[in-house]
């Protein structure tokens, strides 16, 4: 599917709304979450707006593109591509984090410490139009996984802060051992979110 730059008023619309939604001091995390998800689930309900150059996977690893990052860097949206089989490694955020299933089908495996030892809680299935939430708070390490091994999957993810330069941890499954990492993006152009302000 060909996606330009002029399809874009959905996500438009969508940092906007979270633009409102963060600018907001007083709003609490669970406020957040609670509205940030209905208004990721309408941003997802369709699938006619993420750019092709968003949506390409790579041969080895899952890929991750930022579509937007609030200029106060109190949220940021991000795409990320998987290709067929591919996975993360277990992993936290440290910040408040939503994610949105836009194709495919992920499985997300969610992990807590039980004093040393890091313990496999429980997992899950998230498909299109389907949302779940990350943070300290609520459960905040996981690992995520591309449910298919014939095809690319897609999710939107939104976190409260410019994630791709947040210190956060991968950890070994084994030991509970946690080392530092940054992700960064994969992209090096942006979506043009002002050409949609004429469509």
């Amino acid at each position: 599917m060909q996606v330009l730059d002029s399809n874009l008023s959905r996500l438009s619309t969508f940092v906007q709304q979270m633009t409102s939604l963060t600018r907001d001091a007083s709003a609490s995390e669970a406020a957040i979450l609670e509205q940030g998800t209905a208004y990721l689930s309408a941003l997802i309900a369709h699938d006619d707006w993420l750019p092709d150059y968003c949506a390409q996977p790579h041969p080895e690893y899952y890929q991750q593109y930022l579509l937007h990052c609030d200029p106060e860097e109190r949220f940021s949206v991000v795409s990320f591509v998987w290709g067929p089989g591919q996975t993360t490694p277990i992993h936290d955020h440290t910040v408040w984090g939503l994610v949105g299933m836009l194709r495919g089908k992920e499985i997300g495996r969610r992990f807590a410490f039980e004093g040393e030892r890091l313990v496999e809680q429980d997992s899950d299935i998230l498909e299109p139009g389907q949302i779940d939430a990350v943070s300290p708070s609520v459960g905040d390490i996981h690992s995520v996984a591309n449910a298919y091994d014939d095809r690319v999957s897609i999710s939107i993810h939104v976190y409260g802060d410019n994630i791709g330069k947040v210190q956060r941890h991968v950890f070994d499954p084994a030991t509970g051992q946690r080392k530092s990492f940054v992700s960064g993006y994969a992209n090096d152009r942006l979506p043009n979110l002002w050409s949609a302000q004429n469509n």
